[in-house]
């Protein structure tokens, strides 16, 4: 029997502290079984939003029907669409009952390039995944994505140990409050990070 080298992230991963989830995302893989074929990409920049007590979080003004996957069960995809225009991917962490996710902000293109460049015609391969609204459609992911269970076979995240020695973290951007907290990790090394 052979055996993948190639672990799939269990539900586990994403039960645990935030802050702790989002810098240990980034060298992990996200993998897309979409219809059109397997997508896959290397993390390079995520941000955390933690709680009702986050003023940048979905969570801070309580439960929504937009927000409520955030307050169920981790390794759940919350996708939410902005500006009219983009969807964002995050990933559900922490315990049920406590608000919490992790915003993929960029990644490098590993398989399904081709797929993501028809998705994104006018992008330059590096930059096909260099921001939140820029990964989803060069993904294909859309609101019919939220609350895909990660730990599936549709959309979930590969550990192929390949880290990252130059793991940085700065303020989140792109927000107006809550800036002065330090939740944004990154790739230095990586000409995918976005902003």
């Amino acid at each position: 029997m052979s055996v993948s080298k190639n672990k799939k992230l269990p539900r586990s991963f994403y039960d645990r502290p935030t802050l702790d989830v989002a810098g240990d995302l980034i060298g992990k893989f996200i993998v897309y079984d979409s219809p059109g074929g397997r997508l896959s990409a290397k993390i390079v920049e995520v941000e955390a939003y933690i709680g009702t007590d986050d003023p940048a979080c979905h969570a801070a003004r309580g439960k929504t029907r937009r927000n409520a996957v955030m307050f169920g069960k981790p390794g759940f995809a919350y996708v939410y669409f902005i500006y009219g225009m983009y969807y964002c991917l995050n990933f559900v962490t922490e315990k049920e009952g406590h608000a919490a996710a992790v915003l993929l902000r960029a990644a490098e293109p590993s398989e399904g390039i081709d797929i993501m460049k028809q998705n994104s015609p006018r992008q330059k391969q590096h930059r096909l995944l260099s921001g939140p609204g820029k990964f989803c459609r060069s993904f294909g992911l859309t609101r019919d994505h939220n609350e895909l269970d990660l730990t599936g076979d549709i959309l979930y995240l590969e550990d192929h140990r390949i880290g990252s020695s130059n793991i940085i973290r700065t303020p989140r951007i792109g927000i107006n409050h809550g800036t002065e907290l330090l939740w944004r990790f990154c790739d230095a090394d990586s000409e995918a990070i976005s902003g």
